[in-house]
């Protein structure tokens, strides 16, 4: 599957429906599903080196405004996004490939904060990566 690199705090945006468009000043042609892996980055409230979900790259497009290639993700739509189990991952500048093996869903799609076999989920499998 192709992955993509970014910092830890957007990709828990991204997984809480926060975050819709990722900013780059690259584009590529592809479309379709992305797995998404945090930077090794140590940043506050994120998962460094570990990919926890996949989203979908709909639509790239330049903005002039920014100076950059607007990503469109969406996150957690029917058959589009979900939570994976967390995979450590080496990211790397632009896409890259993991193998699709070592991507396991999670028993969710979607972060579901008020779900207490979601938050027992979480607890046991994500929250001891996140960086405080």
């Amino acid at each position: 599957m192709k992955a993509l690199s970014l910092r830890g705090d957007y990709v828990m945006e991204i997984i809480k429906g926060q975050k819709k468009i990722e900013y780059r000043s690259w584009q590529t042609k592809y479309r379709g599903p992305i797995l998404l892996c945090s930077t090794v980055k140590k940043v506050h409230g994120s998962a460094p080196g570990y990919a926890l979900c996949v989203a979908m790259v709909n639509k790239i497009e330049w903005n002039d405004w920014d100076q950059c290639y607007y990503w469109y993700i969406e996150p957690f739509k029917s058959g589009g996004s979900y939570l994976t189990e967390p995979i450590h991952v080496k990211g790397m500048q632009h896409l890259f490939n993991v193998e699709d093996k070592l991507i396991k869903p999670a028993p969710f799609v979607k972060f579901e904060p008020d779900n207490v076999d979601f938050c027992n989920w979480w607890e046991e499998k994500v929250e001891p990566l996140i960086y405080e």
